[in-house]
């Protein structure tokens, strides 16, 4: 099938490429789009659990009452009890357009004990809490811009009052210029970089640039399809980086692997046409095995509720058919077109394209070259390598034992932030959670007012105030039978101990004949740890399934997708080892510049395991394919894997360190999550590519021997007939493979 389909590409190939351009540009113009259709809100929140039905409930009864703004003012000279400090501020305020700002609630408008809650404990900072006109973040986002100026007038500093601009909508905004500078210094760092690697790589500027074509087309293709997704689903703005790595980083993996092997066919091929349908045919087919594994790893985050992981499942899917389409259709064409001109515009003179006409030449020996006699060391000493990096592994793991989960907050902006001081400056110098407290909506069976609603809310106030771990309860909020409860905390937001709090919080007795819901920031947490662990199990049911199907059918073996797995577990446990070493404790956090929190965000390493385990098993995929078609040919275990890894060694490093160059981009966001996710990329690819597929794998095979192909007769049968191979011809049995009836 896939070699027909080379030919059709290499008879169409003029129509194929006038069809990608024009969906190249449509790409370009509309797909570019997307920023402003993307949210940044709340993408952690698991629908329909406590906490969000308290928000929906308290909204319906009280109105909105998120902090859309925070105007944070301070004076070195005055009190907020000094008239002038108040007319100022007044009159700041009152200068806002009232069509762009509702409400603004101040020191001044509010009675005690609230007002309490907005004076520093200097008595020299206030903060004025504003909610801003528009139907949705990204149309307040737009309000936000357009009065950004006014919130801070000049008569201000004057008066000697500064004032700073924190809140939801100000760090929404910080975060999506975040990451539209994250992806503008990704493309403008790694494409000339990746450009050069490129040229060392191939020796000639054609073939150097086909990898990066195929990388643009797929960051492109990854926007529009985002865009698309847009107009039936919330998308998060963070799955933006995610596509964007994953788009050009296997574009370029396929783009590098399909060139590869095309400039090998030329070198075997009488004509261009055999040589593409032949680089269709193999490098093309293991492109679709790998493309389908990545996918499916990625279809795992859409089991999770939250938007933010099913941002990520819907964008990381969509990406990776982009950049498989564009591997079996564009960059085909282009093959097509070029023929042995692919080696034009050489840089090395050791370079030499075949002479048109020329008989078709045997490939270079596999037997010959230094990942050949690597992979003979390796298997000389299987056992001592297998022990021995086994332990490093589980060693670098061992971190990961004392992991502990929190939130995301302001500090996953850059300390110069303004959101990001805002919030640290609330949390220092004012009570305790006044912006953040433990929300309790309290829904009665008769009205709040009345003297039995009264005599039940505080019955309830009470029993909350002698909950272990509170300080202040006060209701903030009445609607016929509805009240608001605040209760306020010492720990911080995402802490652990905050959690425990809201747990006891919602086991207190409630009145009788009312119900409670209990939301706020810390409540949001704990519901999305206990989403994210009912979902998880089956991530790893749903990932570990399809991957050994997809493997079987691949190599037919029922051992070599075990062992895939396994080598897949332990290069993830050394992963996470790092990030919570790194993240977690604070190491290298002056050099990578990001503020150690002392807890990991649980959404961050089940979308590092969904990217991390499709990428190892796209390298997997390409070396094993090798491994398979030699061991078909000549039965022999050992010179199989000696020579799949001499053919496919190199290829997979510099695939690996290409992925590194784009990934190091990320590395070095402003946003924390973001950075550990490039960093823990890095860490895996590393570990991958540089232990697990070039020493680990040689070293088990041989341990394994011929039972790395073994399977029952009925699966053997069933791979003979099904079995996606890089060859067209029926899958022989081996005359030395074992039994296996």
């Amino acid at each position: 099938m896939f070699e027909r389909w080379g030919r059709v590409i290499y008879r169409r190939r003029r129509l194929t490429l006038v069809i990608a351009a024009i969906g190249i540009v449509f790409a370009g113009v509309w797909g570019t789009q997307v920023f402003g259709a993307l949210t940044s809100g709340d993408n952690f929140t698991p629908p329909n659990s406590q906490s969000q039905r308290e928000a929906d409930a308290a909204a319906s009864a009280f109105g909105r009452n998120s902090a859309d703004v925070v105007v944070l003012y301070r004076s070195t000279r005055l009190t907020v009890g000094d008239p002038a400090y108040r007319a100022a501020v007044t009159r700041a305020l009152a200068g806002l357009p009232h069509r762009e700002v509702l409400s603004a609630s101040t020191y001044w408008s509010t009675r005690p004990p609230l007002s309490a809650r907005l004076v520093s404990g200097d008595g020299r900072a206030t903060y004025a809490v504003l909610q801003l006109s528009g139907a949705d973040d990204a149309a307040r986002q737009k309000t936000f811009a357009s009065i950004r100026a006014d919130l801070v007038p000049p008569g201000l500093a004057a008066r000697g009052i500064t004032a700073q601009l924190g809140g939801t909508v100000p760090t929404e905004t910080a975060i999506n210029g975040e990451v539209t500078a994250d992806i503008g210094k990704a493309e403008g760092f790694s494409m000339p970089v990746l450009l050069i690697l490129l040229l060392i790589i191939f020796g000639g500027l054609v073939a150097a640039s086909l990898p990066l074509a195929i990388g643009g087309t797929a960051i492109l293709g990854s926007f529009a399809m985002l865009h698309l997704l847009t107009l039936f689903t919330t998308v998060s703005i963070y799955s933006v980086n995610i596509t964007t790595i994953i788009g050009l980083g296997l574009g370029i993996d396929y783009g590098l692997f399909m060139v590869v092997r095309f400039r090998e066919e030329l070198r075997r091929q009488p004509t261009t046409e055999a040589a593409v349908a032949r680089t269709v045919a193999t490098a093309g087919r293991t492109i679709a095995v790998s493309g389908v594994t990545v996918a499916v790893a990625l279809t795992s985050l859409m089991l999770f509720p939250e938007v933010f992981l099913r941002s990520m499942g819907y964008g990381g899917v969509a990406t990776v058919l982009v950049d498989m389409v564009a591997a079996l259709t564009i960059l085909p064409a282009l093959l097509s077109v070029l023929g042995p001109r692919v080696n034009a515009l050489r840089v090395r003179r050791s370079l030499r394209p075949p002479a048109a006409g020329a008989p078709a030449t045997a490939a270079a020996p596999a037997e010959a070259g230094g990942w050949y006699r690597l992979a003979h060391g390796v298997m000389r000493r299987p056992v001592a390598f297998v022990v021995v990096i086994t332990l490093a592994l589980l060693a670098l793991g061992v971190p990961f034992l004392r992991i502990s989960w929190g939130g995301t907050d302001a500090r996953a902006l850059p300390a110069a932030a303004q959101a990001r001081q805002v919030t640290e400056a609330l949390n220092r110098d004012f009570p305790v959670n006044s912006t953040s407290p433990i929300e309790a909506l309290v829904t009665l069976p008769e009205p709040v007012s009345g003297p039995a609603g009264q005599a039940a809310l505080a019955s309830y106030t009470g029993r909350l105030a002698r909950v272990a771990g509170t300080r202040g309860v006060q209701v903030t909020a009445v609607s016929g039978e509805h009240a608001r409860v605040d209760v306020g905390y010492a720990p911080g937001p995402v802490s652990p101990a905050a959690r425990q709090i809201v747990q006891r919080v919602r086991a207190a007795a409630v009145p009788a004949g009312a119900t409670v819901l209990v939301g706020g920031t810390t409540a949001q947490l704990v519901d999305e740890l206990s989403s994210l662990g009912s979902a998880l199990p089956w991530m790893a049911l749903l990932v570990v399934v399809s991957t050994f199907v997809l493997l079987f059918l691949a190599f037919g073996s029922v051992v070599l997708p075990l062992k895939a797995i396994v080598m897949n577990v332990l290069s993830l446990s050394a992963t996470f080892g790092a990030i919570v070493w790194i993240f977690q404790w604070g190491h290298l956090s002056h050099l990578l510049r990001f503020t150690a929190t002392g807890t990991i965000d649980p959404t961050m390493p089940i979308l590092v395991l969904a990217i991390i385990f499709g990428l190892s098993m796209d390298y997997e995929v390409f070396l094993l394919s090798r491994i398979r078609e030699l061991y078909d040919q000549t039965g022999d275990n050992t010179a199989a894997v000696a020579g799949g890894l001499q053919r496919t060694g190199g290829v997979i490093t510099s695939l690996a360190f290409l992925l590194v160059i784009v990934v190091g981009a990320f590395s070095a966001s402003g946003i924390t999550f973001i950075k550990l996710i490039g960093v823990g990329m890095i860490v895996a690819l590393v570990i991958d590519a540089s232990v697990v597929r070039v020493l680990l794998v040689p070293a088990t095979m041989r341990l394994l021997g011929r039972a790395n192909w073994w399977a029952p007769g009925p699966l053997r049968r069933l791979y003979a007939r099904y079995g996606i191979r890089e060859t067209d011809e029926p899958a022989p049995v081996p005359a030395s493979a074992p039994a296996t009836s």
